[in-house]
């Protein structure tokens, strides 16, 4: 794994490239790293929010993954592991089992693909997770097979 400053919607490889984040499981979009997503790309939003209207007859809900072609050799993985959106009783709104769940699917298809995977600190923002308990989910599901991950802080 590699941590560089710069943008995860920019990324920073050659060959195929999945940039991954977290969503919640209400359908929501409008804040955190995915308005940069939404700048830059329409079709990860469009495809999120008919997943979740069509959840009743599809696998939308925590752990699940939809990865979403923006170029030739871009995807986008919309990862569900967020309950809501706000913190509560329960904590913050991350799942970390959820996570894990969502970066093994995503391992499968970064090998299908022969991509690299790129993302900011999935997790830690408007989700309340700690980069202590995600990093180490990263590790396990792509680092550890042999899956190029780079891993973008804000500059």
């Amino acid at each position: 794994m590699t941590i560089l400053k710069g943008d995860a919607t920019s990324p920073q490889a050659s060959g195929p490239k999945i940039i991954a984040h977290v969503c919640n499981d209400l359908g929501g979009w409008g804040k955190g790293f995915v308005l940069a997503v939404s700048r830059r790309w329409p079709e990860p939003e469009r495809d999120y929010r008919r997943w979740h209207r069509e959840r009743a007859s599809n696998d939308f809900g925590l752990g699940a993954v939809r990865l979403v072609q923006v170029r030739p050799d871009v995807w986008v993985a919309n990862m569900v592991a967020q309950r809501g959106i706000r913190r509560g009783s329960a904590g913050p709104p991350i799942r970390y089992e959820a996570v894990q769940r969502c970066l093994e699917a995503l391992g499968r298809h970064a090998l299908e693909l022969r991509a690299s995977v790129h993302m900011p600190r999935i997790g830690t923002g408007l989700a309340g997770g700690r980069w202590d308990r995600i990093e180490p989910l990263v590790v396990d599901a792509l680092s550890q097979r042999d899956i190029e991950v780079v891993v973008y802080d804000v500059t």
